[in-house]
């Protein structure tokens, strides 16, 4: 059987127990939990390796049973296990039991204990059988899953462009379902054959933060069926910008979640609704936003090790937003970092449709008074290029002409130089640039899709409500106090 058809199995049972009102994303977190005892038996029982579990609460425990004793032991398994320390405890965090009916459990049981043994695939077998659940999730799926899933040949071409080398540390502080990381892993594990640094590579060089409970637990089971990880857990639950934990990597690959500024609904004792606004309020951060994306970016200004290296998707907003906080950060990040090289990226990639977002390329430098960026190199595979996630998917090979460029460093018709001089006349230090002729201008036929031309237009018309947002807020803060 090969690894798609394990996949399709797989995934029909999903589809089984979504008519029986199991979404998508509870199914993988549940086979995420059997699938870590199951293989914790076969080690056991196939590598002599000693279980990592509670013998009470080991497979062997669990998969002999039927009906509400089935469910019962499940759901005591879940909550022991989620007190554990190290991988096992963040995997099952918080853990709890969403096929309550005993025969929707026995089904999946049943699968997992006949296709076995897991443990006899390879690690990068059992990665793909993995991945591919989580990718069918994201693209099936409008939320969930799919705000976690960054585009493969997005990844790829990212990293082979930060090129992370053997005995760097790699770090993804929203590291969503791994991909980042794996896709390191992949990348350092060929350039050596000496056992005691691949072993290092596995159990120490990468570390992942997310916030959210469940896509913690999905990218620690990813790496551990890859192999990474395996003494300990290599991801970690929590805000990573809540504060300075103090490390510092020599690289950092992410795509941090796209959103609006961070806001929340507060009801006085009056009854009155009113609305605040979450600035994070760090030391290190030079200028206090309650924009998401501008936080994230001065936290990897924070956590790089100096000369350490940067692969960052951001969207537009973080290009062009006025205020002070965002004329700031790109003044900071053009005159403190060597911040060369800008990719546009295509909409039409993302499970979102009307997403436009960026790869923003840069080096940490020590304190010096010279400016560091001397010139920033942009390509625009954006403009006349249309994507679709399913006629007109993004490829490897669709990057491969931008992974020659950024290490040639001769300009196309894509691949533009900007001398910092240049930049720094431009209006509000606003870096979205772009020289192309859009085709769609002239030519009708020349469109996109009709829902992602109307995504765009929604998009574009929050992004212009955010700046008359900004202005109204840089008035307000500008404007004397009347008494």
């Amino acid at each position: 059987m090969t690894n798609e058809q394990l996949v399709s199995k797989v995934w029909n049972y999903a589809h089984i127990l979504r008519d029986q009102g199991v979404s998508y994303g509870d199914y993988i977190e549940q086979i995420t939990y059997l699938l870590f005892l199951k293989m914790d038996a076969e080690r056991e029982e196939l590598l002599g390796e000693a279980s990592a579990l509670p013998p009470k609460w080991s497979w062997s425990n669990l998969a002999g049973r039927d009906g509400e004793d089935l469910e019962r032991q499940y759901r005591e398994t879940l909550d022991n296990l989620g007190r554990e320390a190290g991988l096992i405890g963040v995997i099952f965090r918080k853990a709890q039991n969403k096929l309550s009916d005993p025969a929707k459990l026995k089904r999946i049981v049943s699968l997992i204990e006949k296709e076995g043994p897991w443990v006899g695939l390879s690690v990068d077998v059992k990665g793909e059988i993995y991945e591919g659940l989580l990718e069918r999730n994201a693209s099936e799926v409008k939320s969930g899953a799919g705000q976690y899933f960054t585009p493969r040949p997005v990844i790829e071409a990212i990293v082979q462009c930060v090129d992370p080398k053997i005995g760097e540390s790699v770090c993804d502080p929203a590291c969503g379902t791994g991909g980042f990381l794996l896709a390191a892993y992949d990348h350092m594990k060929g350039q050596t054959q000496d056992r005691e640094k691949l072993r290092s590579l596995r159990h120490t060089a990468f570390t992942g933060v997310d916030i959210v409970d469940e896509v913690v637990r999905l990218c620690a089971m990813n790496l551990y069926l890859h192999g990474v990880g395996n003494g300990g857990s290599p991801v970690l639950q929590g805000d990573a910008l809540a504060s300075d934990a103090g490390q510092r990597y020599d690289v950092v690959l992410t795509n941090p979640p796209f959103g609006k500024k961070s806001s929340y609904k507060v009801v006085g004792e009056d009854g009155a609704v009113s609305t605040e606004r979450e600035n994070y309020e760090r030391e290190d951060f030079k200028f206090t936003t309650s924009n998401k994306q501008f936080n994230f970016l001065q936290h990897i200004m924070t956590i790089l090790e100096a000369n350490g290296r940067a692969g960052v998707v951001l969207p537009d907003n973080v290009l062009f937003e006025a205020g002070r906080a965002g004329e700031g950060i790109r003044k900071r990040l053009l005159e403190g970092f060597n911040f060369h090289t800008l990719l546009r990226l295509p909409t039409g990639i993302w499970y979102s449709p009307g997403v436009k977002a960026n790869v923003l390329f840069f080096d940490k430098r020590p304190a010096s008074r010279d400016v560091q960026t001397k010139e920033l190199w942009v390509y625009d595979y954006r403009t006349n290029i249309h994507k679709t996630l399913k006629t007109k998917r993004l490829t490897s090979a669709d990057f491969d002409d931008f992974v020659r460029c950024y290490h040639e460093r001769k300009e196309t018709e894509r691949f533009r130089r900007f001398g910092y001089d240049e930049l720094a006349q431009r209006d509000k230090l606003n870096l979205d640039i772009f020289w192309l002729k859009d085709d769609s201008l002239e030519d009708i036929d020349s469109l996109p899709e009709p829902d992602v031309l109307a995504a765009e237009i929604v998009e574009n018309l929050q992004a212009a409500l955010e700046q008359f947002q900004s202005v109204s807020e840089a008035l307000s803060e500008e404007a004397p106090s009347t008494r």
